[in-house]
C-alpha cells in the first residue's frame, strides 16, 4: 500500500483507547441492571414459593415484549448506532468456524490499573499486546476463553512502536501465525478481536483505509474503518488467511476519516523480536 501525501490531524489521540463516554456509561449501567436483576432472581428464589398469580403467564410475558421494544426504541437517542451495531456485528462473526478457532487464541490482560487484549503467536504461549497495557507492570493476570487463567511475566518491552511480549507457563497452546510483512488491499475486510468495554471476546471487522502518521510514533501506523473502543488495545488483526498483519493501539479523530482505529504493522514487531 502506498502512503498517502495528504495531512491527518495527529494531534486528539486515545491512547487507551476511549469512545464517547456516554457509550461506556450506558454499557456500565446495563451491566449493573444486570447483576441487580441477577440478585433478586437469586434472592427470589431462596424465599418459599408464593402463591401463583391468577394471570396467565402469557399475560407477563407480553408486558415483557413490550417494555423490550420501548427500551430498543429509546436505545438509538442514548447510545450511538455504531456502539449498537459492532454488538450485532461480533454475535453474527462468532458463529463463523474462523472466528470462533481466532478466539481461542485472545486473552484479556488484566493489571492494577485496568486491562486490555492480547493473543498468543506460538505454541508455548507467548502473548503479543501493546506496552501501554502493560507498562508498569512485571506481571500480569492473562485469562484465556477455554485454557481459563494464567500469571503472566513481562518479557520484552519496545515502547517506540508500542508493543510487548508477555509470557506465560504453558504448552501446545492454541495460537494466532503471523503474516511475515503486513500486506493489504483497502478493500479487502480484515477481522479483529478484543475485550472493548466490559465485553469479552468481541469480533469485528472493517478495512484498512492507509497509513498515517501520528505525533507519538516515528513511523508510520494503519488507519482502520472499523469500531475501536477502549479496551480493544492489544486486539489482533487478522487477514483472509488467518494470519495476523498487525496489533491495533489506538483510535484517532481523522479531519477526512473521522473516528478510526489504528493498528500497528506486524512488520515492525519481527524488526526487534528474536
Amino acid at each position: 500500500m502506498d502512503n498517502k501525501n495528504d495531512t491527518f490531524h495527529q494531534d486528539i489521540i486515545d491512547e487507551d483507547l476511549y469512545e464517547e463516554f456516554d457509550d461506556e456509561e450506558l454499557i456500565e449501567l446495563v451491566e449493573e441492571a444486570r447483576q441487580e436483576a441477577l440478585q433478586k432472581d437469586h434472592d427470589r428464589k431462596q424465599k418459599n414459593k408464593r402463591p401463583k398469580s391468577p394471570f396467565p403467564k402469557w399475560f407477563f410475558w407480553l408486558i415483557a415484549i413490550a417494555m423490550v421494544i420501548n427500551v430498543f426504541a429509546l436505545l438509538p437517542q442514548t447510545i450511538s448506532i455504531p456502539a449498537i451495531d459492532f454488538l450485532k456485528t461480533s454475535a453474527t462473526l462468532s458463529s463463523q468456524d474462523n472466528i470462533k478457532t481466532y478466539k481461542q487464541s485472545v486473552v484479556v490482560i488484566e493489571t492494577d490499573g485496568g486491562r486490555g487484549t492480547g493473543f498468543t503467536f506460538n505454541e508455548d504461549g507467548d502473548i503479543l499486546t501493546n506496552y501501554h497495557v502493560i507498562e508498569g507492570y512485571d506481571t500480569v493476570t492473562v485469562g484465556f476463553k477455554d485454557e481459563g487463567l494464567f500469571t503472566g511475566e513481562v518479557k520484552e518491552t519496545y515502547p517506540d512502536v508500542d508493543l510487548a511480549v508477555v509470557e506465560i507457563d504453558g504448552k501446545n497452546m492454541p495460537y494466532l501465525p503471523l503474516a511475515d510483512t503486513f500486506t493489504h488491499t483497502s478493500d479487502e475486510p480484515i477481522y479483529f478481536i478484543g475485550n472493548p468495554l466490559r465485553f469479552t471476546g468481541i469480533a469485528n471487522e472493517g478495512t484498512v483505509i492507509d497509513y498515517t502518521m501520528v505525533s507519538s510514533k516515528d513511523e508510520p501506523v494503519v488507519m482502520l474503518d472499523a469500531p475501536v473502543y477502549r479496551g480493544n488495545s492489544g486486539s489482533p488483526v487478522i487477514d483472509r488467511h488467518g494470519e495476523v498483519i498487525g496489533v491495533v493501539f489506538a483510535t484517532l479523530d481523522n479531519d477526512g476519516e473521522g473516528r478510526v482505529g489504528l493498528f500497528i504493522p506486524i512488520d515492525y514487531f519481527h524488526e526487534r523480536y528474536q
